[in-house]
C-alpha cells in the first residue's frame, strides 16, 4: 500500500499554526495568570527553567558559542525577552484583557522596531511598510479610545505597561539580528541569565512566590505553556515554518495570533469582544501584514536600493517566542534565524517567545 507523505509547505504550515498557538496561549497566560494560585515570580521561573533543563545537554555543547556573544547584543535580548519583558507582558495583562495583550504587544512590534532603526540612520519606511504602521498606531488608539474617555486608570496602565512590553521585544529582536547563534542557542541565551536573575530576586524576597502552595492544575498548566511552549517550542517550531514556507509567507499567517486571542478568550476565559477589539484588532492584524511585506517588486523595478525600509530589515512582527532565519530571502538550513519578531526583517516573532 502506497504510503503518503505530507507535503513540506504542508509540515511547515502545521507547524506555523501550532507557534500561532503558542502565541496565542501566551496572551492568554498573561491574563489567567491573575486568577491562578500562581505568582508572577512563579511562572516566570517556569518560563526561564523548563528549557534549560529540557536543553541542558544542547547548550553545554554550545558554551563556547554563548561565551563568545557581545555583552551588547546579550544585553538587548535579555532585557528585551526576559524578566522585564514578561513581568510587563503579565502586569498588563492583570489590568487588561488578553485581547489587549495579544494585539498591543506583538501587534506594536513593527513600529517600535522602525523607530529604533530610524534612530540609527537607517532612514524611514516607505510605501506599503509604513501604511502597515500607520494602521498599527490607528488600531492601538481604537483599542484604548474607549478608557481614555471617560479615562480607566486601571486600563490606561495595563495598556502602557504593554506598550512598554511591545517595546522590549522589538530590542530583543533587533538583538537577535546581531547575534549568530542558532535557536537552541538563542534560548540558552536568553533563559540561562533570566533564571538567574528571577532566581535572585525571589531569593533576597524581592519577589513573592507562592509556588510551595500553588495548585497542582496551575503548576502543569504553566509549566506547559510557558515552559515547553513559549520557551521552547515556539522558537523552535516558527524557524522550522520559515524554512519550509518562506518569512514573508509565515509573517502573514503569523500575522493572525491576535485574532486567534480574541477567538480563543471567549470560551477559555469568557471574555466577550468589545466594539474597540471589533475594530483595532483587525486593524492592527491588517498593518502588521503590510509592515511584513518583502519589497521585492519595488526592488526589482529600482534596484537593491529600493529593498530596505526599516521595517523591512527589522525583524517586526514577530510575536513572544519567535524567531526567524536571515538567510537572502529567508529559508536557512542549519543556521539561525537571524531575524524577523516578529518583520521584514521580519514581528511580537512574538515569537518572540513571549
Amino acid at each position: 500500500m502506497t504510503r503518503v507523505r505530507p507535503s513540506p509547505q504542508a509540515v511547515g504550515m502545521a507547524a506555523l499554526l501550532l507557534t500561532v498557538s503558542v502565541w496565542a496561549a501566551f496572551a492568554l497566560s498573561a491574563r489567567a495568570l491573575a486568577a491562578s494560585t500562581l505568582l508572577p515570580a512563579d511562572a516566570a521561573l517556569l518560563r526561564f527553567g523548563v528549557p534549560l533543563v529540557v536543553l541542558a545537554p544542547a547548550l553545554w555543547r554550545r558554551r563556547r558559542a554563548l561565551a563568545a556573544v557581545r555583552p551588547g547584543p546579550a544585553a538587548k535580548i535579555v532585557c528585551g525577552a526576559g524578566v522585564p519583558f514578561f513581568l510587563a507582558a503579565m502586569f498588563g495583562g492583570s489590568l487588561t484583557s488578553a485581547s489587549f495583550v495579544g494585539a498591543i504587544v506583538p501587534g506594536m512590534v513593527p513600529l517600535f522596531v522602525s523607530a529604533l532603526m530610524v534612530a540609527r540612520g537607517r532612514g524611514l519606511p516607505r510605501g506599503t511598510q509604513s501604511a502597515g504602521l500607520l494602521l498599527i498606531a490607528a488600531g492601538v488608539v481604537a483599542l484604548v479610545w474607549r478608557y481614555a474617555v471617560p479615562f480607566d486608570a486601571d486600563v490606561m496602565l495595563g495598556s502602557g505597561t504593554l506598550l512598554v512590553a511591545s517595546g522590549l521585544w522589538a530590542l530583543y529582536t533587533v538583538g537577535l539580528r546581531e547575534v549568530d547563534l542558532d535557536p537552541v542557542g538563542s534560548i540558552g541565551l536568553l533563559c540561562l541569565p533570566s533564571f538567574a536573575v528571577i532566581g535572585v530576586l525571589v531569593a533576597a524576597g524581592v519577589l513573592p512566590t507562592g509556588l510551595a502552595r500553588a495548585a497542582g492544575g496551575d503548576i502543569a498548566l504553566f509549566l506547559v505553556v510557558q515552559g515547553l511552549g513559549v520557551g521552547l517550542c515556539a522558537g523552535l517550531l516558527y524557524a522550522f515554518a520559515i524554512r519550509r514556507l518562506g518569512a514573508e509567507r509565515a509573517s502573514v499567517v503569523g500575522s493572525l495570533s491576535p485574532v486567534a486571542v480574541v477567538v480563543l478568550a471567549i470560551p477559555l476565559l469568557g471574555e466577550r469582544p468589545t466594539l474597540p477589539v471589533l475594530i483595532g484588532v483587525p486593524l492592527i492584524t491588517a498593518g502588521v501584514v503590510l509592515a511584513n511585506r518583502s519589497p521585492r517588486a519595488r526592488a526589482a523595478q529600482d534596484g537593491p536600493a529600493a529593498s530596505g525600509g526599516p521595517a523591512a530589515r527589522s525583524g517586526a512582527g514577530r510575536a513572544p517566542g519567535g524567531r526567524t532565519p536571515r538567510t537572502p530571502g529567508r529559508p536557512e538550513t542549519a543556521r539561525s534565524p537571524r531575524t524577523t519578531p516578529p518583520a521584514r526583517t521580519p514581528a511580537p516573532e512574538v515569537s518572540r517567545d513571549a
